[in-house]
């Protein structure tokens, strides 16, 4: 049966057995469980001497617009914001660290991004992607799974920083994990009795919850005056001529790097868990980075570190999500965010951390498909899976499988299955490892 309606036709939502109801929740619920990126992003970078109310809006409309370009160019439910760990690389290491100003870091964002552009025009990205072995592309999923439920525990309160073992439990009698854990609850419920879109009901559920008993406070106004892009509009591109130096260069590579593997990885753990991919292949790749590295351009002129795809897509598609329409919804809620900012006060780290802790569940069963019986696959396979949650970084976890994926092959004797990009990836990796820590 065909779709009547153009829209309906054009995201193909017969054939692939959703609709506009089931869109809807699907991208509110990406929009609610990434929402959080609109005041951590201001608060990181204001710690490089940015201001931070241009830096939201910058996030708010460089968010919008790439996950526009994403849902209706590429069609897939995939949203795109400015990264965390992006965006803490470019204050911590680049601007405090190297003592580089934002001024010129930002021009070193916006450079990256245009080279993502000519990368992805060639489809270079696009062939690197479809090289990487399906094993790899599996524990790439499993392990953003365990990486975002790591998030989700952390931010809720459940896991804390201990200085003996690193982590340890919260206080599990804290009114704030006491939630997180109800809101747990409600979603295992919910999806135990099949309903599609559990993740996003358990979100409400814990947000009434929170408020009825007090441990979210309701907000304090409900529009604000969108904040002027002055600040840091175009500064990006006025300067560009300050990149003059192997040290910038360095810096713009190691952008450049990481923000390619970070939404590679990303691209294929959602259209995994989506059922998107197609013989290993993800299908309009080509629009779907071209839409991430169009958005990098995009942000860094508005003023906002490098963009990429959000793992956190993962609970629009556990919501039931599977076409660029969930995208939309989540873009225009991002541009309504512009002025209904204090409204996100009530979706706190305890109504998203049981979304990201579930969806982190779903990820994981890509573990499944990993052949674990072959130790030349389960070694890198494990690494890869291991070092996300343990290092904080998809990348470093792709960096580690990527380098031992080919030692164990060819010990195996079992070289000649590997692509020819794969050994061009083992050697880049080597070199790029150091800049990783």
């Amino acid at each position: 049966m065909k779709d009547s309606n153009p829209i309906a036709r054009y995201f193909r939502f017969s054939e692939l057995n959703t609709s506009f109801s089931q869109e809807t929740v699907a991208g509110l619920t990406t929009f609610l469980a990434m929402a959080y990126i609109l005041f951590v992003n201001p608060v990181v970078l204001g710690d490089a001497k940015m201001d931070q109310g241009a830096v939201y809006t910058a996030t708010a409309l460089s968010a919008a617009i790439g996950t526009l370009i994403m849902g209706i160019l590429a069609r897939y439910p995939i949203a795109i914001a400015p990264g965390m760990g992006l965006n803490a690389f470019f204050t911590y290491s680049v601007v405090i660290k190297l003592g580089i100003p934002w001024e010129t870091a930002l021009a070193g964002v916006f450079i990256s991004g245009v080279i993502f552009v000519i990368i992805t025009v060639f489809k270079i990205r696009e062939k690197i992607i479809n090289a990487i072995p399906a094993n790899l592309k599996h524990a790439t999923a499993a392990g953003i799974g365990l990486f975002i439920a790591f998030i989700g525990l952390q931010g809720s309160g459940i896991v804390v920083n201990n200085d003996s073992t690193l982590v340890a439990l919260g206080d599990v009698t804290d009114p704030k994990v006491l939630l997180t854990f109800f809101g747990i609850l409600v979603t295992i419920v919910l999806l135990v009795r099949n309903v599609k879109a559990a993740v996003f009901y358990g979100m409400i559920a814990t947000a009434i919850v929170g408020l009825i008993f007090g441990v979210i406070h309701a907000p304090h106004a409900v529009l604000a005056n969108v904040q002027s892009l002055s600040p840091t509009f175009g500064v990006a591109v006025t300067h560009i001529p300050d990149i003059n130096s192997l040290q910038l260069i360095i810096v713009v590579l190691t952008f450049l790097f990481v923000g390619f593997f970070d939404t590679a990885g990303t691209l294929m753990a959602v259209a995994n868990q989506a059922g998107l991919l197609k013989d290993n292949k993800l299908p309009r790749a080509g629009r779907a980075l071209l839409a991430d590295s169009s958005s990098i351009v995009v942000g860094s002129v508005l003023g906002t570190s490098s963009t990429t795809a959000y793992v956190e897509s993962s609970s629009g598609v556990a919501a039931g999500g599977r076409t660029g329409f969930a995208s939309v919804i989540t873009g225009i809620l991002f541009l309504i965010a512009l002025f209904f900012s204090p409204l996100l006060d009530v979706i706190t780290n305890q109504v998203t951390a049981p979304a990201l802790i579930i969806v982190g569940v779903l990820m994981a069963t890509s573990l499944k498909n990993i052949e674990w019986n072959k130790i030349e696959i389960a070694i890198p396979a494990f690494l890869t899976i291991a070092a996300m949650p343990m290092t904080y970084s998809i990348t470093t976890g792709i960096a580690l499988g990527f380098v031992v994926y080919p030692v164990t092959m060819a010990v195996k004797g079992r070289i000649k299955e590997l692509h020819p990009l794969m050994y061009v990836l083992f050697v880049l990796f080597l070199i790029f490892l150091p800049f990783l820590s």
